[in-house]
Parts: structure tokens; sequence; C-alpha cells
């Protein structure tokens, strides 16, 4: 009779409703928790119980055949063990709660499969189902690991799947749609600004159907394994399990969560796939990519070797520079690829690519490293796209901005970093909230009616608090700043991740402390066109059956947004760059997943391959020329290019060589310098591919030549004496 009585008590939360033992009530994992037992189904041959399959709808019947079990299977003083088991982040080796009370270590751990694809979206929306939701909003949709939600609860895009409260028997299901290997689950809790809400401990069944299940067990006992799950809403969770499955379809199905909330989780499943031996399901189409380059994640060593390897093969067309270091020392390293590498040629253009400002954003920093591979090996094969980019213009690549923000998220890995970890640099400075803020004091003096007469619309100073040794300004933000001062710039990206979507200036609403708001700059139209180049090249983008990434469509957009219209930005490098120097740059968002596994890096390549080219091609849309000195023939520094109707003039590079990005249409341009007569001159922007020239030639000002004049210690000419004479017989 004991016997019968541990086994029962063993399985109260299972069998009770059907033979009126009542379902424990606390089990603590480090949180209060709500204890919740569904009805799981054992695999056939468990020694301790079998249940009927569940019908589709997730309902079970309640029909029970008991095997009794001798009394020294049960030891009830280890069942106190289970009460406050510690939550894993990583479960390795597998500790697993049986229902004896012992635990156990898993005997095998399989690693090495990469996610199924919740989080980049590779599984759609149709694949996930779940037993029940509280709405839309948190519908199973919505299960997938590091999902942002809006500001709002209650909206369309809620941040987890979460049951109803009155579900009994809560599971998140997800369609492999093919027989898969199974070996792991990542859990988070419910992203929200509002709410607390996280699962801390669930049960995982799998199935070929939907309609017959089996559990994951432990090996000693057969026992379905209890996994620990979460203790806070944001760090990932990773169960291993204790023997890969092979099926089609995996359950999750939360046994405790938070006291007081409700079952909410984000997941990611690790999957790898397995040949159908029936030909009954298609095969998925793998992502990869034909070229041959290194897809995979490359830590600041490997970053390096890879980057001297690429030099090596190129050394005509390459340079590898530092720019300076981060705060824990390691050298911010760029790529330099031209037929001249070295060198500013006049008249040839310097463009940039920008990538791991937020350390965790892992994407395009290995974009820009296969993109410098990519372009070494097609001028090796004498691809005639890429020798005339790099014979006509000077590429900058500096793939990590943030080495040690990196170094963190690297050592989580691309599953487990979570939404924030390593987004910061090593002093925990946000870099793209760490660039003077130039908007209000142009804006003010616009304000003031002060621009462009007395204050300039462009190549702003730096505001004295800026410039002070103890000013909250990063080493890696004073190394690109140094970086922008000594190249001319003309054109630059700036890569993120965690968004599909490129958004251009100004990035800082206008209005102050407003959270977003429409606020272009005088050159909206040129931003409007890159940032639609880059879109309409990017496959992802440009897939009509893609869902939104997180709490916004873009794509009736056509996938592009004012920065400031988005969210609010002060200090970014976007508007920093635009109002100090002559360079135009945008922020592209890659990729749902701001590091995403390895495996999926050639397709993300894919994707990212032609509007990675194509960007770089518009710096030849609008006018280019040379501002020279009439009598020297020599070019002249500094000098202001003016374009009538746009606020916001550029100068001229040391060799006197300027570059002034235009969409299509006539224009009057105005080229000025210091001790100079100004020129006027129309200017005409075609769709066929420029930049039109539109050279300028300046003559001295009779004041500029007196100047030089005494400054050489030469006699004045005497018509010049008596035209000075006479302007002080004015005067006087």
């Amino acid at each position: 009779m004991w016997g019968l009585l541990l086994v029962l008590a063993a399985f109260a939360p299972a069998v009770g409703p059907a033979l009126g033992v009542p379902r424990n009530s606390v089990l603590d994992l480090a949180q209060p928790a709500t204890t919740k037992v569904p009805g799981s189904i054992p695999a056939p041959n468990s020694s301790l119980a079998q249940l009927p399959a569940e019908t589709a709808n997730g309902t079970s019947e309640r029909h029970v055949r008991i095997r009794i079990i001798k009394k020294k299977k049960v030891v009830m003083k280890k069942r106190k063990k289970l009460t406050r088991p510690t939550p894993l982040v990583t479960a390795r080796p597998l500790v697993t709660p049986t229902p004896a009370g012992t635990l156990n270590p898993a005997e095998k751990q399989e690693t090495g499969c990469p996610p199924l694809g919740l989080e980049s979206l590779r599984v759609s929306d149709s694949r996930l189902e779940a037993s029940s939701s509280q709405s839309f909003g948190l519908g199973p949709h919505r299960g997938r690991l590091n999902i942002q939600s809006g500001l709002e609860d209650g909206d369309l895009y809620d941040g987890a799947w979460c049951a109803e409260e009155q579900d009994a028997d809560p599971w998140f299901q997800v369609d492999a749609g093919h027989p898969t290997r199974f070996s792991g689950v990542i859990t988070q809790g419910r992203n929200s600004v509002w709410r607390y809400d996280w699962v801390t401990s669930y049960k995982v069944q799998f199935s070929n159907d939907s309609r017959t299940w089996w559990g994951s067990r432990n090996h000693s006992s057969g026992m379905d394994v209890v996994f620990p799950a979460n203790s806070d809403p944001e760090t990932p969770v990773l169960n291993l399990l204790p023997e890969p499955q092979v099926a089609r379809f995996i359950r999750l199905l939360p046994q405790t969560w938070l006291q007081g909330g409700t079952p909410c989780l984000r997941a990611e499943i690790l999957a790898c796939p397995v040949s159908d031996p029936n030909d009954l399901f298609l095969e998925a189409s793998a992502p990869g990519s034909s070229d041959p380059l290194d897809f995979r994640h490359h830590n600041y060593k490997a970053m390096r070797k890879l980057m001297k390897q690429v030099h090596e093969q190129c050394p005509n067309i390459t340079r590898i520079y530092s720019i300076g270091k981060s705060y824990q020392g390691l050298k911010l390293y760029v790529m330099e690829m031209s037929d001249q590498p070295g060198e500013h040629e006049l008249g040839e253009p310097e463009v940039r690519y920008v990538a791991g400002m937020h350390g965790n954003e892992a994407l395009g920093r290995e974009l820009l490293l296969l993109l410098m591979q990519f372009l070494c090996h097609e001028f090796l094969r004498g691809n005639p796209r890429v020798t005339r980019l790099l014979t006509e213009m000077r590429i900058h690549l500096l793939p990590s901005m943030n080495p040690d923000g990196y170094e963190i998220a690297y050592h989580r890995g691309s599953e487990l970093v979570g939404w924030a970890e390593g987004r910061w640099n090593n002093q925990s400075i946000d870099l793209n909230h760490n660039f003077a803020d130039l908007n209000t004091p142009l804006w003010e003096a616009q304000d003031d009616g002060k621009v462009p007469h007395i204050v300039p619309n462009h190549h702003l100073p730096l505001p004295t608090y800026y410039t002070l040794p103890n000013a909250t300004v990063a080493p890696e933000t004073r190394a690109v700043i140094k970086w922008m001062k000594r190249i001319p710039f003309v054109l630059s990206a700036n890569l993120h991740g965690g968004e599909l979507v490129v958004s251009y200036p100004f990035d800082m609403t206008r209005t102050p402390w407003a959270a977003r708001e429409l606020t272009p700059t005088p050159d909206d139209a040129v931003f409007r066109w890159l940032s639609t180049v880059y879109a309409g090249s990017n496959l992802a983008m440009q897939d009509t059956s893609r869902r939104p990434c997180h709490s916004q469509d873009f794509s009736v957009h056509g996938n592009i947004i004012n920065g400031a219209d988005w969210h609010t930005v002060p200090g970014s490098m976007n508007d920093f760059s635009y109002l100090h120097t002559n360079c135009f740059e945008v922020t592209v968002e890659l990729s749902c997943d701001k590091f995403p596994h390895e495996n999926e890096l050639p397709q993300e390549w894919e994707n990212n391959k032609d509007a990675l080219l194509t960007y770089l091609e518009q710096v030849r849309m609008g006018i280019a020329g040379v501002v020279r000195d009439k009598d020297t023939e020599l070019g002249i520094a500094d000098a202001v290019i003016a374009v009538d109707g746009i606020n916001h003039d550029v100068t001229t590079a040391w060799g006197g060589d300027y570059w002034r990005l235009l969409t299509p249409g006539d224009y009057m341009v105005t080229a000025s310098a210091e001790g100079y007569h100004s020129v006027t001159r129309n200017c005409r922007v075609t769709f066929e591919e420029g930049p039109f020239p539109c050279n300028f030639v300046l003559t001295k000002t009779p004041k500029q030549r007196l100047r030089e004049l005494l400054a050489a210690g030469a006699k004045v000419p005497p018509d010049l004496r008596r035209r000075l004479e006479r302007l002080r017989g004015l005067k006087d």
C-alpha cells in the first residue's frame, strides 16, 4: 500500500484530477512560482505509467494504468531537493530533477546543432502554435528569442507568447517542417516595459504527427525531465536535451512560472536537419553562397589574422592601418582597398563602412570581413565591376568600432548573448550616443537667423565642453572623429543589427524631448535616395513574404525611415558626420537577429552583397570637380561649395577637389573661398553614371593680392598704391 501511495504522490500533478489527489501547489525555483504540471504523455515502454495520447487540441483523457513500484525505489527524504534547484543559464552538464528527487547529469551533450530559426524568422509564423494566447499580440508568433515589444502592452506587438491565465495545460509548439534532430532549447521571459512574466520550469515533448507525443527522458529514471528555465525576463537560458530526439514537432510545456504572472516565454530551438529516407518531406533549402569565403564569426585575434591574410593575398590593393585603440587597448583596425592604397588621389572619392559600433551586433563585422575577401578575390579574377570600384574610389572598412563589447558578446555565444550584452564599450558608453550634439547649436542659430551668414551650415566646430580632458568621450569615439577629420570622406554607412531597415539623418528630433518626430536634413532627397538604393538591393528587405522583426512594419515605407521619426538619438554618428564633415552617412539595420548563427552567414552575405557594392557606387551620383587658383592653377583647399536651395554646404579637400552628392536635376552651384571672388555656374546631374564634372577657377581679390605681396616683402605696385591712397582719402 505504501508503494502505491508513494507512486501516487509522485504523479499527483499529472493524475491528481483523475484519482482525487490534489496538485502540488509550490515549487520554488529561485523566484516564487505558480506550479502547473500538465497531463504529459510518457513514451511507450515507460516503467511507471502509461497515458493515452493527447488529442489534436492538446487535451488528455484521464484513464490511467498504474504499475506499482517497490517501496525502495522511492526515497521521500530526497524529494526536498526539488524545492530549491538553481536555475541554469547554460545546462552543461544538464541537471534534471527526477520524480524521486535525485539529480542526475546527462550522459551526452549535443552542442553542435544550430538554431532552427525562430529568431532569424526562417521559421514562419504558421509553424508556431500554442494551447491558448492572451491576445493576438501575445500569440505564438511572438514566442521568438529576443523579440522586442512595442512601447504599449496590449497592442499587436507584445514581447512573448503568453498563455491564458485559465489555461490548465499550456504549451508552445514548433513545427520544424520535416524530420529534425532536436538537441536543445533556449528560453527567455516576456519583454515588456510594464510587466514581469517568465517560465521557471518546463517539460519538452516531441511528435511526428502532432497527435502522438513522447517526452524527453532522464536516463537513469526514465521519467520526463523537468528543465529549469528563467529567473529574469531577458537572460537566455539554454537546456540541452539528455538525448537528441528526431521528430517533426517539438512542444514546450510550462510547469512553473513567476508567482502572480502567467506562463510567457520566448524561445529558440537547437536542431540539425536529417535526411528523410521515405522522401515524404521536401528537403529544406540550406542557406548558402557560392563565394569561397570564410563564413564564421571572428574574435579579435581571428579578425586580425584574416585581415592579414587578405593583405598578403592582395598586397597591391590593400593596406591595414589602425585609427586608435579601445578602452581595453584593442586596436581599431581599418582595411583600405584601392589601386593606390595609402594616398589620396586627386578627384578620387573616399568612402567608408563602419561596423560593430554596438559590440553585440555582429553581422556587420562579418559582412565587412567577407567584403574585403570578396573584393580581393574578384579583383584577382578580373571582375570588371570590382576593378572599377577599386580604381575609381578609395574604400575604408572598419569592421569593429567596439572590439571590447564584441569580445563580451562573442564569449557568450550567438544564441546566449541576449539583446543588450556587449552593446556598450568597456566604460558602459553607448558609442552611438557619444558623438558631439551639433544639432542643437545649429537649430538655435537658425531660429536666431544667424545661418549661414554668421554661423555656418556645415563643419560646425566641437562644443567647448566636448573637448575638455574630463569629458565623457570614449576613446573609440575620439579615434573615429580624428579619422573623419584626417580623410575627406564623401559617403558612409554605419552597419547595425536587430532590425531590417535603413535609417537616415537627422537621428535627433528637433523638438526638445520629443521621443520621435520627422526631422529631415536639407539633403533629405539625397538621403532617401541612398537609403532606397540599399534597401532596394537587399534581398531580405525585398522579401514581401517576410514578417516584421519586432514591433514596426518598415516595409510599408520601402524599408527606409528618417531616424528621428523612428526614435530620437542625440549624439549619433550619422548626424555628427553630416554636420562636422562632408560625409553623408546612413544606418543600415541588417537583420532581425543581432548575432546570427554561423550557419546563417552565407545567406546573410547573399542578402547584402549586391547592396554593399551598389551603395558604394552611389558616390558617383551628383557633381565633382576641382576648385583652382586662376594664377597658379593650384587647387584651393577649404573652398565652399554651395548649392542654391539647399542650406548645407561642403568644402574642398587639401588638393582643391570636392564631391557633392545630388539627385538628378539642374543646380546653380557657387564656389567661394577666402580672398577670392565667388563664381557661380549651372551644373546638371543626370541619371547617367557620373559624377557630372563641375570645375571652378577663382580669381584673387585685390585685398588678397596685397596681403600676399606684403607677406612676401615685395613693393606695392604703383596702381595699387594709388587706389589705397584714394580709399584712405575717402575715409578721412
